[in-house]
């Protein structure tokens, strides 16, 4: 099981993250929802329609986690593609509707990790999560793509430790897509080893977030040429 005073601080700060991720895209309208977001060949209303579709999804770990049957989020690929397109295509009211009740959902569901764990990891796109850190990976999932809506808010205004989480998650993609090797440092004194570590990449967390999510190089320094990095 997880830790219970673990759980209640990682299910409050995905909360917190949650309520400025809707306070964000309730501000837009809808010519706005159509503008593109920071995901290559998303819209906004395509990062909205993804968090509502993922808030769902990833009850199947919390599912796995509990009963040791393994789960998929989706049949396919394709099937993830034709439910994020609908999804984004619903009328502005119906669509924030689905992202505030898929993050309720989860929100509930995650509660029931507070008991026995049948397994200790899933596996997710070749990535193993511990069971421990499914909420985390919401947490990274919420922040991230607030951020690729492209609006005012920025990642300074997540929590640190949501920062983390989500650095945490940008990691694991890196090592399961074979990114080139690199050691990861913050000045908050994080470090992360991917392959053989070779190249020196430095910044705060929220410089390393942005560069390992979405390339931004504005605020990294390297100890030679960055590589272009899996998509994640």
């Amino acid at each position: 099981m997880i830790n219970p005073a673990r759980l209640h601080s990682d299910l409050s700060r995905l909360g917190r993250e949650t309520d400025m991720l809707m306070a964000t895209v309730e501000s837009l309208s809808a010519d706005e929802m159509t503008a593109p977001s920071l995901c290559e060949g998303w819209t906004r209303a395509h990062v909205i329609a993804h968090l509502a579709s993922n808030g769902r999804a990833l009850v199947r770990l919390i599912n796995w986690a509990l009963t040791g049957e393994e789960q998929q989020l989706y049949a396919s690929k394709e099937a993830r593609g034709q439910e994020i397109s609908d999804l984004a295509n619903l009328p502005r009211e119906e669509l924030l509707g689905m992202l505030r009740e898929s993050a309720q959902y989860f929100a509930e569901q995650a509660r029931r990790l507070g008991g026995g764990l049948a397994v200790e990891e899933v596996h997710l796109h070749g990535k193993q999560i511990p069971a421990t850190s499914i909420v985390a990976l919401r947490i990274a999932e919420v922040v991230v793509h607030h951020h690729d809506l492209g609006t005012a808010w920025t990642i300074e205004e997540a929590d640190p430790d949501s920062v983390l989480n989500a650095i945490e998650a940008a990691v694991r993609t890196m090592r399961a897509k074979g990114a080139p090797g690199m050691t990861l440092v913050t000045e908050e004194r994080d470090e992360w080893v991917i392959g053989d570590g070779a190249l020196r990449v430095s910044s705060d967390r929220e410089g390393l977030l942005e560069w390992l999510a979405r390339g931004a190089l504005d605020n990294v320094e390297a100890s030679g040429p960055l590589p272009t990095l899996p998509s994640w």
